[in-house]
């Protein structure tokens, strides 16, 4: 069933039912996948009127959406809307797609533009594709006629594309309900807002306070919307995107806290890496959020800034090291493998040992001082509860060139307590590590609970993120440089050859992670 008949069947009933859908992203791992299905058994029996699938960038999960969307209509027995985007989509993939989804019965398609690939400012038709959600929705019913039932995306404060300085100017607003008007006579027949974010810099640390802000919010806005007189009626439909995930034990555990929290660390994590929200780099890869990187979208301002910082003449591989060095003395603001403005307050005590380090040809993308008792609420911590006390392992992940491998490994001999994981983009393993050890390099003691262990290094969540880490350097980095520029061929020559490595030091009382990097 179509998604407007969905909800004028709901309204008409005329009983104050309030219509609600839920949203999911496509997982990264198959234990993923099964805790999503999991999941979505629990959320479905409160009677969703439907549930959507989103579609990664450039089709990069088309199959895993394809194959959710059907499970989701024919087992879960959902009404299930697809996401569909034209971001290098050719028109016999988008065909292939559709064709795949009304064979299963599935007759809801989102049908979107989608975000420029990352690192660029703009979006660019793909040869043989699609160049806006106008094109999309034409091409849908001339081909499938009133087979699909269309939704497009609405801009209640304007396209952020015409945002500027936070706000879209009167005639930008106009032009975009225009243009929303066409996609309708296009013909589209569901419209939804685009997300509403908020600003939590000033609790973000604190995962308590900002779920609890989350549910006030999120309540009282429903409310504020619901009582509306718009239409002589409270609105009646609301869309809820499912990324809350369950609390999740740590490996080997009986039981879990209901509190785990993985604050973030510098360079590369976010404050979307709690358990309880969508995962960032570490945690525990069953969750079922822990999706790819590339459908975790940076804003403009940000490629705007990386272009500003980061795309500089390249003709050494000594200034490659400069600009990671940079970014650790706080000279760049932005890193292609950062969501965050540098590096965060707890790296102070480390970043001469790290633009040491750098300089050396150790490119580091996340890194993580040792802390042994030190009060939970202590600026250089952050953990979000008082009264408590928090414990780390010193870490490191950075690319290396092979030679530079094989010379820590060799050192690595002198320093037992020292765990790693090497792997270049052709999947070349070397470790002295299990693939299914998991070790905890973060925890805390509090009052009247369990030790709360929120940080992780584990090889599986490793190497499902290590095909992202290799990707950054040519989508957010190569990509800022013109196509015939040397830079980007020397970029892609680096992503190549280069090694993605993790160093735990486990000694977090006497340990000195840095020393092995002497005398290279």
């Amino acid at each position: 069933m179509k998604v407007i008949e969905k909800i004028r069947e709901a309204t008409a009933a005329n009983d104050d039912r309030v219509v609600f859908s839920f949203e999911f992203f496509p997982p990264k791992t198959e234990d993923g996948v099964e805790n999503l299905f999991e999941r979505m058994e629990r959320m479905v029996v409160h009677n969703p009127t439907f549930c959507d699938i989103t579609w990664g960038t450039g089709g990069s999960t088309a199959d895993l959406t394809l194959v959710i969307a059907n499970r989701m209509q024919n087992m879960v027995c959902v009404e299930t809307m697809m996401h569909l985007t034209c971001t290098n989509m050719l028109v016999e993939e988008i065909d292939n797609a559709l064709t795949t989804i009304k064979s299963k019965g599935i007759q809801a398609v989102l049908a979107l533009r989608g975000d420029p690939p990352h690192g660029q400012d703009k979006f660019v038709q793909v040869e043989g594709g699609f160049a806006c959600a106008i094109d999309l929705v034409k091409h849908i019913r001339s081909q499938y006629g009133d087979y699909f039932g269309v939704t497009v995306a609405g801009y209640p404060e304007g396209h952020p594309d015409v945002i500027q300085d936070g706000v879209a100017s009167a005639e930008a607003y106009q032009n975009d309900l225009a243009y929303l008007k066409r996609k309708v006579d296009a013909g589209a027949d569901v419209i939804i807002p685009d997300e509403i974010m908020a600003a939590l810099d000033p609790i973000k640390e604190n995962e308590d306070a900002v779920r609890a802000y989350g549910i006030h919010l999120g309540t009282e806005m429903c409310k504020k919307i619901m009582a509306k007189p718009w239409a002589d009626r409270g609105v009646q439909n609301l869309k809820v995107l499912a990324v809350e995930t369950d609390s999740k034990c740590f490996p080997g555990k009986g039981k879990c806290s209901s509190n785990i929290l993985s604050r973030p660390k510098s360079y590369i994590a976010r404050t979307l890496g709690w358990d309880q929200y969508p995962q960032g780099r570490w945690g525990d890869s069953h969750n079922a959020s822990y999706g790819p990187l590339s459908d975790y979208h940076s804003c403009g301002s940000r490629d705007k800034k990386l272009r500003e910082e980061w795309a500089v003449p390249l003709n050494k591989v000594e200034d490659i090291y400069e600009n990671f060095m940079k970014f650790c003395l706080g000279i760049l603001k932005s890193s292609p493998w950062s969501d965050l403005d540098g590096l965060q307050p707890e790296t102070n005590i480390i970043n001469e040992q790290l633009v040491s380090i750098n300089l050396k040809g150790f490119l580091t993308i996340n890194s993580q001082p040792s802390i042994n008792r030190v009060q939970s609420d202590s600026p250089s911590v952050e953990m979000g509860w008082a009264g408590g006390y928090v414990y780390q392992k010193a870490y490191l992940e950075f690319f290396c060139s092979p030679d530079k491998l094989n010379a820590l490994v060799d050192k690595f001999k002198q320093f037992p307590h020292l765990t790693y994981m090497a792997v270049n983009k052709q999947e070349s393993w070397t470790s002295n590590v299990n693939k299914t050890d998991v070790n905890a390099v973060t925890w805390g003691v509090f009052p009247a609970k369990e030790i709360i262990q929120p940080t992780i290094v584990d090889p599986e969540s490793f190497l499902v993120w290590k095909d992202e880490a290799f990707e950054i350097w040519a989508r957010r980095w190569a990509n800022l440089y013109p196509e015939t520029d040397p830079s980007k061929k020397f970029l892609e020559e680096v992503e190549s050859s280069y090694y993605l490595v993790s160093l735990v030091d486990n000694d977090y009382i006497n340990g000195d992670l840095f020393s092995v990097f002497k005398d290279i």
